[in-house]
């Protein structure tokens, strides 16, 4: 299993760390993260990708995936006026191209809140009308977009298997897959591995971290209490060959290189045999 870093904790630090610190620890991949200062969307398109591919060929670490910020900083799709709407299509479209031109395998996103009066209908058609733009974009450019389930703190549009599969079904196409993070499901009592036996070839990506069970935060492995070692062995043994990003994002902010060093050794501890 191909291990990555997720780079948002590295907010606060100079690009170039991200990439030496992959290389230094040990990571296959990189997990970039689409938000100021390193690799938002426009800021790529106006010229700062050249920087991060520069980095990426000086390294030799690739960036598998693009994930770019959206959902309340300004844009999340699902809440909101039509122009709101539109303005985060065309933002997320942006992103699904600059995915393309990093040479990621894939571009990620998720599903907002959708606010505390949409009902289930006007939550469901304005999913269904935004991922069909999207998926046909990414189709039209021929890159994967990939959708993850957050957990029902972060959002009530997305955050369950079944709630995967509705949607996956629905747009039906082959740029259109899910990726699945663990903590939605842990800290909702679903079962992980039940995303496995629902999404089969339509499960792509994997975010694998440490949680309380409780919270969505994002826990270094074995500061929490999922079983991962099991966990990892089922995934294993279920057969998935995709790569595994441990997403670390701002609880570690203070110290990102301390705690990606801290987090792949753990990994590596829990996976030997």
């Amino acid at each position: 299993m191909k291990v990555g870093m997720f780079t948002s904790g590295y907010q606060r630090s100079d690009m170039e760390e991200i990439f030496r610190d992959a290389k230094r620890f040990g990571y296959d991949y990189i997990e970039l993260w689409g938000g100021r200062p390193h690799a938002y969307a426009y800021d790529l398109m106006r010229g700062q990708i050249d920087k991060v591919l520069n980095l990426r060929n000086k390294y030799e670490i690739p960036i598998k995936v693009y994930t770019p910020e959206h959902n309340a900083y300004p844009y999340n799709y699902m809440i909101g006026d039509e122009y709101q709407r539109k303005e985060s299509m065309e933002y997320l479209k942006t992103a699904i191209q600059m995915g393309k031109s990093l040479g990621a395998e894939y571009t990620v996103i998720s599903a907002g809140h959708a606010g505390y009066n949409a009902t289930k209908k006007e939550i469901w058609e304005r999913l269904c009308k935004s991922m069909r733009e999207l998926a046909d974009y990414a189709q039209e450019i021929e890159h994967m977009l990939l959708i993850e389930a957050l957990t029902p703190f972060e959002s009530n549009v997305c955050t369950t298997a079944n709630d995967l599969c509705d949607i996956i079904k629905y747009i039906d196409s082959p740029y259109f897959g899910a990726m699945l993070d663990v903590v939605p499901p842990y800290v909702q009592h679903e079962s992980i591995m039940g995303y496995f036996h629902k999404l089969g070839n339509k499960l792509k990506h994997l975010h694998i971290v440490d949680s309380d069970g409780k919270s969505d935060t994002h826990l270094v492995p074995g500061d929490g209490n999922l079983p991962l070692k099991e966990l990892i062995e089922e995934i294993q043994a279920y057969g998935y060959d995709g790569g595994a990003t441990i997403e670390l994002v701002t609880a570690y902010i203070n110290e990102p290189s301390l705690y990606a060093r801290q987090a792949i050794d753990r990994f590596r501890k829990i996976t030997e045999r």
